[in-house]
């Protein structure tokens, strides 16, 4: 079983849309288990205070690394590995989340206001990685994001396997456009290479869609693309 742990100051968030159509019937399965921690229950004073103003001033507030660590030390063993969603991390993408798929455990830490203590980040296994180049107001929406990018790819949860396998970012390119009935809506018809039958001209045209799709909207990955192409040649 895939076991995630979410450390979180809002755990009436979870399971959120995580409890919905695939995710909860590979729940129900036992394919992978969500556990959620309150970082307001390791606060050492009864106002559960949890952030504290950041030395050198600045606007915000900074969550404790005491506090968190006690939160973490308490749920996780030594050397466990804790995602720690931020916008300066390190970008995710469809290799990264393919390698947390083949993981058994997944640690996530949300952070809110300004972030967290850097000394948090220099003691702890706490690796940082980011969704995107925009800001949230917490790390919860990221984790919603970041789990259903690495639940889907677990083993039984998809239902048909291949769907993964013919998905953007497979092979550095974008997927090609796709057609269901009806034939003809709206004035506009179905490319007549997907109603031939023929698998060959079919995976063909796809991939000469998807490689324009690439090159038009995404240069920087049309020439990863290019490169690996090439280096097989």
């Amino acid at each position: 079983m895939f076991e995630v742990k979410i450390f979180t100051l809002y755990p009436n968030l979870y399971p959120g849309p995580l409890n919905t159509g695939l995710y909860k019937k590979a729940q129900e399965k036992k394919i992978w288990n969500l556990e959620v921690i309150d970082i307001r229950d390791y606060a050492t004073d009864k106002h559960r205070t949890v952030d504290d103003t950041p030395f050198g001033g600045g606007s915000g507030m900074l969550l404790r690394p005491d506090v968190v660590a006690s939160a973490l030390d308490k749920n996780l063993n030594k050397g466990d590995q804790i995602i720690y969603l931020s916008p300066k991390g390190k970008k995710l993408d469809q290799t990264t989340v393919k390698e947390f798929s083949k993981k058994t455990k997944l640690n996530i830490l949300c952070g809110h206001f300004e972030g967290i203590d850097q000394r948090l980040l220099e003691t702890r296994n706490i690796q940082e990685y980011s969704i995107g180049d925009f800001v949230l107001s917490g790390g919860e929406t990221a984790s919603y994001v970041f789990i259903d990018s690495i639940i889907r790819l677990l083993p039984g949860v998809l239902g048909n396997e291949n769907s993964s396998k013919e998905e953007s970012f497979e092979d550095d390119l974008l997927e090609y456009p796709q057609y269901t009935k009806p034939q003809n809506w709206e004035g506009k018809g179905t490319p007549d290479v997907l109603l031939s039958g023929d698998h060959a001209k079919i995976k063909s045209w796809r991939l000469s869609q998807s490689e324009d799709i690439t090159r038009r909207q995404r240069p920087d990955l049309w020439k990863r693309y290019l490169n690996k192409k090439n280096e097989k040649y």
